[in-house]
C-alpha cells in the first residue's frame, strides 16, 4: 500500500504553548465579549494569530467564513478536506469561492485515493463502517494539518444541532490543543444566506435543494420540512458528526 497522496502541512507551526494559547481564549473572549460581531471575532483571530490561524471550509453555507476572515486578513490559508466523495456542487463551490475571495484555497487529502482505499478495504467503506472511512478521509488528515497551526475558525452554529447548542466564540480545543473561534455560532440558517446574498459570496447550490448540512455525497440525503438540519447526514445511523469536532 503507498500513500501517494499524503501531503505536508501548511502552517507555520506552533510558536506558543499550550498553557499560552489557552490564555488568549480567556483574553479574547473577555476582550470580545458574548455578543462580538462575526466581524470583530474575525479581526481578533488575524490580529492575535496571524498566518498561524487556518480556516476550515466544507463549501457548503460556511463559505461565508473564509470571506470575513479574509476580509481581515488577505491571503488565509483555508482548509477543504477532499474525501474524494464530495458532490460536484460542493467542489463548483470550491473554485467558485477560490476565484472570489483573497485566500490560499488548501485541498486537504486523505492518504490513500478512493480507489486505493476501496482495494484495502473493500468498495463504499462508507456503508458498512462510516466511522473508518470518516477517519481516514476526514479526521486524520485534518488532523495532521491542524497540528501545524495555533487557532483554526469553523463554520459550526449553535442551531445545527444539540451538541452544538452552547458553542461559544471562542474555545479551547482539547481534542487538538489549540484555539477554536467559531464566528458565526450565534447565527441562523437565513443569516448566512443573506450574508453570503449581500457580499456576493459563492455558496453551494445544494443549500437551496434541501440540503442545509452538506458533507460526501453517498452519506448526505436532502432534509425534509421540520427535520434537524444535520438530519441528512449518515441518515439511518446513531452518527451525527464525523469526528472533527467532538
Amino acid at each position: 500500500m503507498t500513500a501517494v497522496q499524503q501531503q505536508k502541512p501548511h502552517g507555520p507551526g506552533r510558536a506558543r504553548s499550550a498553557d499560552e494559547l489557552k490564555a488568549l481564549v480567556v483574553e479574547g473572549n473577555a476582550t470580545l465579549g458574548p455578543d462580538a460581531s462575526a466581524d470583530d471575532v474575525a479581526r481578533w483571530a488575524a490580529e492575535t494569530f496571524g498566518d498561524a490561524v487556518a480556516v476550515a471550509c466544507s463549501m457548503a453555507g460556511d463559505t461565508v467564513v473564509p470571506h470575513l476572515v479574509a476580509r481581515a486578513h488577505p491571503g488565509v490559508d483555508v482548509l477543504f478536506l477532499e474525501t474524494g466523495y464530495h458532490f460536484p456542487e460542493t467542489l463548483g463551490t470550491r473554485d467558485a469561492l477560490a476565484a472570489t475571495i483573497d485566500a490560499n484555497i488548501v485541498d486537504v487529502l486523505p492518504d490513500l485515493t478512493v480507489a486505493e482505499q476501496d482495494a484495502e478495504y473493500g468498495e463504499k467503506l462508507h456503508d458498512r463502517d462510516p466511522a473508518a472511512c470518516c477517519a481516514m478521509r476526514k479526521v486524520d488528515p485534518m488532523n495532521r494539518e491542524l497540528a501545524s497551526y495555533e487557532a483554526w475558525v469553523t463554520g459550526v452554529r449553535r442551531e445545527d444541532n444539540a451538541l452544538r447548542a452552547n458553542t461559544p466564540l471562542i474555545e479551547w480545543d482539547e481534542k487538538h490543543q489549540m484555539v477554536k473561534i467559531n464566528p458565526l455560532a450565534a447565527w441562523t440558517f437565513d443569516d448566512v444566506l443573506d450574508y453570503a446574498g449581500s457580499h456576493g459570496v459563492p455558496v453551494n447550490l445544494l443549500l437551496t435543494e434541501g440540503y442545509p448540512s452538506i458533507g460526501c455525497a453517498p452519506c448526505t440525503r436532502p432534509v425534509a420540512p421540520g427535520e434537524d438540519p444535520r438530519a441528512g447526514r449518515w441518515a439511518g445511523l446513531a452518527k451525527t458528526e464525523c469526528g472533527l469536532h467532538t
